[in-house]
């Protein structure tokens, strides 16, 4: 197989809208993404995704935002004060499941460098279970590790497939990752970005453009079985003016978007979105009724992010000898390609 590539390099084009220049979360203005990878070539695959808005400050302390629980199997730190006070607080930190803890007191001390008064914080951190691919109870996570995700966070076209939180997680019969896509819809005359970032470790089939590939069918003598806590993490992103009651409908357009491409919501799977908006708080928030253009976006962009975290990725041997395939591009039928299959 040769180099890993995106959905679009592989001609699987979803939806009809334009991406931003990266067709990455990065596009949104100001948002930034940082990995830390630890990778043994053993038993140790795992690591920590920090997405970073710039725009809070010692001055703008909090962004609207939103969460939404697809199925609440899961550990995302921070989560009540976000859904009680519609604001976010401080990056999005992900990582495993049992190195969650450790990323929030991280996360804290980065917070509490940047607010040498405060005296109350709410980090967020999204956890999926790598444990499959990884020896989760060694907990390799650090302070360092984390600090070094956040303050390594850039712009420009983020990282994809097995780095930084996505390193052993795995989607659908397949070795996944991180992904990532953005959309640029047209809203009352005027472009706005919306992007999407996912740690994708769910059960299923993976379905391309509405054509189901089995991981048995693509990989004869592939082990299909679902691991124990698959979880997905759906970071939005925009810089649409929206209130967080708005951007909690964004939320749950990023969970249905997992259906796309064959999730199985599973009694195990913490499916989790988080959506913020990174306007000027001086904006009104725009009318429910300009909406369906963003409702759009975030379906195509979580879609696509998807399954970018699967192209991406690279078939992985992990603890215990469990191994998870690559998506094989030489047996992805032409109807995956072009128009939608119906």
């Amino acid at each position: 197989m040769r180099g890993r590539a995106r959905a679009r390099d592989l001609g699987v084009v979803v939806g009809a809208l334009p991406t931003g220049p990266l067709n990455a979360i990065t596009d949104v203005e100001g948002v930034l993404v940082g990995h830390t990878t630890i990778d043994d070539g053993a038993d140790l695959h795992t690591g920590v995704t920090a997405i970073v808005p710039r725009h809070l400050t010692a001055e703008r302390r909090g962004l609207p935002a939103a969460v939404y629980s697809g199925n609440g199997y899961g550990k995302l730190v921070g989560s009540t004060q976000i859904d009680e006070l519609g604001m976010l607080e401080s990056p999005v930190v992900l990582t495993a499941t049992l190195s969650a803890f450790r990323a929030a007191d991280a996360l804290l001390t980065y917070l509490m460098d940047r607010s040498p008064e405060g005296i109350s914080f709410n980090p967020v951190v999204g956890e999926t279970n790598d444990g499959y691919l990884s020896d989760i109870r060694r907990r390799p996570i650090t302070e360092r590790h984390v600090l070094d995700a956040l303050e390594g966070a850039s712009g420009g076209l983020p990282a994809e497939g097995c780095v930084g939180a996505g390193t052993g997680t795995t989607a659908l019969g397949f070795k996944a990752g991180i992904g990532t896509s953005s959309r640029r819809p047209v809203v009352d005359g005027a472009p706005v970005t919306v992007g999407a970032l996912v740690q994708a470790n769910f059960g299923g089939v993976l379905t391309v453009r509405g054509v189901p590939m089995p991981v048995e069918e693509l990989i004869p003598g592939a082990v299909d079985e679902e691991p124990v806590g698959n979880s997905c993490m759906i970071v939005v992103a925009t810089d649409a003016p929206l209130d967080a009651r708005q951007l909690g409908r964004l939320t749950r357009r990023g969970i249905f978007a997992m259906g796309r491409v064959g999730a199985s919501y599973s009694h195990g799977s913490g499916d989790y979105a988080i959506a913020f908006t990174t306007a000027p708080p001086q904006l009104p928030a725009m009318p429910d009724a300009g909406l369906n253009p963003l409702f759009a976006a975030v379906m195509d962009a979580v879609e696509e992010a998807l399954l970018n975290s699967l192209f991406t990725a690279t078939t992985t041997t992990g603890v215990r000898g469990h191994v998870r395939h690559a998506v094989p591009y030489d047996r992805l039928p032409e109807t995956a390609h072009g128009e939608a299959v119906v």
